[in-house]
């Protein structure tokens, strides 16, 4: 999970960009970076770090020209504290590209020794974004016959071929020098990408962004969603173009995104997150009264912020009161993505704070989006007990997390899932609650078709196992846990220190 950006304007686009990426913190905190292009010149600045302490104002001077992109990064793989990782990437042969990547590829290893061996192409980092960079950048020549012009069948066509050799979750935003802005999704639309349009007196604005809030902040008015499969094209003029360039395609959105990932005011694939949240409170509060009739609460509480719409629905569905129990620090990173165990349960007692009033003496149920790791849903019991709640209860709006992730969602490996080897009963125990309910899968799907209907398929492959894809196997599975528990020692031992996630690449 990355945000990205990508947009073509009238005027400077710098601050657009900065802008855009601060609006989209949320999708990436690890590291930051725009480019941006000006007579036939890229310019770049990237760095570690939120988007605010990446980029100073001798920075944003440097930042010239009207079109660009954008991108914060989430570490799922790769070295988390590494530079060189930031993007965008850059390559110059055949073509001037600037790439931004978010997803996971889960047939990178097999691309690189195909650039190394076939492709002649070398790679200097271990990210799979640079990956697709240069798959892109040999499609491209290919495409061109070795005439080293572009135009857009030729564009087209090297996406296509990208589509062939690619397998995986990917939306991406390519400068191509002297061209224009190229966005495109995988044929399965697993990761968002939506397009927006501003109109100037100057002539259209065009900006693709991994979420509409985006749109929304910038001003520009939400056009529609990037399709599976499709590509658009935006030349420095202006001029907009699109083609579907995948053979088979197959909607299936990645349904964490609207369980966790994306802001509440985000509209994805025509569906608007904060509804879909919405339902999500009401078919649990269903599965509540019909699975515990008994139970006797004196106050719904929500894990701040995530699962604030499904808590207010629960509460209101069953006849409870709504309260707010604790107090979110702003400041502190979401502990999700957090890279390393120790840092995430180290940031929850930082994060969150209870109010005392709204818990001593009483029997609570705490609404969380999801439970993945268990590490945040034990601490926050604890703190409920320690503030004197007399009963507490614990309600995912989500159902258990029970397999890897290979889409770019840092859950890779089933050992770190709570839910993976544990039926409820063990959950709630490990946890620490005095009951334990889960949103049904069905339900979960029934809430994010109640606001779009016309969506069949979803990407739920960490509650059900499904690898919409169809290449990911056991073998694979076991070779990224294998990695994942090799990293996981090597951070470790070196506590304390700077930590090097040498995982499998994953943007």
């Amino acid at each position: 999970m990355c945000g990205i950006l990508g947009v073509v304007a009238t005027t400077a686009v710098n601050q657009l960009l900065y802008d855009g990426l601060q609006v989209l913190q949320h999708r990436g905190q690890d590291a930051a970076g725009i480019a941006t292009a000006e007579s036939g010149h890229f310019h770049m600045h990237k760095g570690p770090g939120l988007v605010r302490d990446v980029f100073r104002t001798r920075n944003m001077r440097s930042l010239v020209g009207n079109w660009g992109i954008g991108h914060c990064r989430y570490p799922t793989a790769g070295s988390a504290y590494n530079a060189a990782e930031a993007q965008p990437f850059y390559v110059n042969s055949p073509f001037g590209l600037m790439l931004a990547h978010n997803g996971n590829l889960t047939n990178a290893d097999q691309l690189k020794q195909d650039m190394f061996l076939q492709d002649l192409r070398h790679m200097n980092t271990s990210s799979d974004s640079e990956v697709l960079l240069n798959v892109l950048a040999h499609e491209l020549q290919v495409a061109s016959q070795n005439r080293y012009q572009v135009d857009p069948d030729t564009i087209f066509k090297a996406v296509a071929g990208v589509h062939r050799r690619i397998r995986g979750a990917y939306a991406v935003v390519v400068m191509i020098a002297g061209y224009g802005l190229l966005a495109f999704r995988d044929p399965y639309g697993i990761r968002p990408l939506v397009i927006g349009r501003n109109d100037t007196s100057r002539g259209p604005e065009y900006l693709v962004a991994s979420e509409s809030v985006a749109l929304d902040t910038l001003g520009f008015k939400f056009l529609r969603d990037v399709e599976p499969g499709e590509a658009v094209l935006i030349n420095t003029e202006g001029h907009f173009v699109s083609r579907q360039c995948a053979e088979h395609t197959l909607h299936a959105p990645c349904m964490f995104e609207y369980v966790y990932l994306a802001r509440p005011d985000s509209l994805m694939d025509g569906v608007s997150v904060y509804e879909t949240r919405v339902k999500m409170g009401e078919f649990l509060a269903s599965k509540i009264r019909h699975t515990m009739p008994h139970l006797a609460l004196d106050a719904v509480i929500p894990i701040p912020d995530s699962s604030r719409p499904s808590a207010m629905e629960l509460a209101t569905a069953l006849g409870v009161p709504y309260r707010e129990g604790f107090v979110k620090n702003r400041y502190i990173g979401r502990t999700f993505i957090m890279p390393g165990q120790a840092t995430r349960r180290k940031s929850v007692r930082q994060k969150l704070n209870a109010i005392a009033q709204e818990f001593r003496g009483k029997r609570v149920m705490l609404v969380d989006d999801s439970i993945v790791r268990g590490t945040t849903s034990r601490e926050i019991i604890a703190m409920a007990r320690e503030a004197g709640a007399k009963k507490v209860y614990f309600a995912s709006a989500s159902p258990p997390v029970r397999f890897a992730n290979v889409y770019g969602i840092d859950m890779p490996t089933r050992a770190e899932l709570i839910a993976a080897y544990r039926d409820d009963a063990e959950i709630c125990r490990e946890i620490g609650a005095d009951g334990l309910v889960y949103q049904d899968l069905d339900d979960l799907k029934a809430a994010v078709r109640a606001v779009n209907p016309s969506l069949v398929e979803f990407e739920a492959s960490c509650f059900d196992g499904r690898y919409v894809t169809g290449d990911i196997t056991d073998a694979y599975l076991e070779a990224i846990e294998a990695l994942r528990n090799a990293s996981s020692r090597s951070v470790e031992e070196g506590e304390g220190g700077q930590m090097d996630l040498n995982l499998v690449p994953s943007e």
